[in-house]
């Protein structure tokens, strides 16, 4: 009796245990990250991960006073809108652009690595931005991602396509939707954007993808590592990629001289489970 009693004991500590843990998980999740699944029905993903969503990662945080620079600001910026933050899987493409792994099993992005290929991207596309034309198509299947493309190509002059995607728009010139002039192709997600990324690859045209810890460089040419899903972040990437271009075309002389602010380039949807 006094064994049986022993081992009962035991159990109801460990299951307390395991109370405890769940219960700091899941306040952990409230007050630092928040998951919500992003996707459409009619896209044929193989599988979809929670994905993140930092609306209220802000809440929790101190003001801060005093700023000490330029780039101290640019990291709390990062920081604030959780483009650092992966997925609880890892390619091994994206090996090379990790930081860490959190307690929870997500993977973190070094910071250093999206800000300088933010910076290359911009200057690329820089080459190919012609106001009115069609040689940068910009594509988003997510929709998280269809404002921030839409305000990039309003800011820059160049095409957005935020819904289906024409298969032989980039290969066939017998059809109506031909896209002749395309030189570049930029796509949110490679899982997601797929269909484009497929005939990219076929009519050799560069892509250049966000490119997030479960992805692979699969027909990407140029890949910027960051949280592809998360909408605070989906705007900061296309906010800052706007201004570094305008800064390479000569358009502004300095940061403070881009007029748009980040609000604007940032999906206003408000989730299901907010609204309730």
């Amino acid at each position: 009796m006094a064994r049986k009693k022993k081992k009962t004991e035991e159990q109801e500590k460990q299951e307390n245990e395991k109370i405890d843990e769940e219960i700091d998980l899941k306040l952990s999740e409230e007050l630092d990250i928040d998951f919500e699944e992003d996707f459409e029905e009619d896209l044929d993903l193989e599988e979809e991960l929670d994905l993140l969503d930092t609306e209220d990662l802000e809440s929790g945080l101190e003001p801060r006073e005093k700023i000490i620079d330029k780039d101290e600001e640019k990291k709390q910026l990062y920081l604030s809108c959780g483009i650092h933050i992966g997925t609880k899987l890892l390619s091994g493409d994206a090996r090379r652009f990790i930081y860490r792994q959190t307690n929870y099993g997500l993977y973190v992005i070094d910071l250093t690595k999206t800000d300088e290929r933010l910076t290359i991207a911009a200057k690329f596309l820089s080459k190919y931005i012609e106001e009115g034309s069609d040689r940068v198509i910009v594509t988003s299947v997510r929709r998280y991602g269809k404002e921030p493309v839409k305000k990039f190509c309003q800011v820059l002059g160049c095409k957005a396509i935020t819904d289906r995607f024409i298969p032989g728009s980039l290969t066939n010139p017998l059809i109506d939707d031909y896209i002749k002039d395309a030189s570049v192709v930029v796509i949110v997600d490679p899982h997601a954007d797929k269909v484009i990324l497929r005939e990219a690859k076929l009519a050799r045209i560069p892509v250049v993808a966000l490119f997030d810890t479960d992805d692979t460089l699969d027909g990407i040419d140029l890949a910027v590592p960051a949280n592809n899903r998360g909408k605070k972040a989906l705007g900061l990437a296309f906010w800052l990629l706007a201004r570094q271009i305008l800064l390479e075309l000569g358009k502004i002389s300095s940061e403070e001289e881009f007029k748009y602010t980040l609000e604007e380039f940032t999906s206003k949807i408000v989730p299901m489970y907010r609204q309730e």
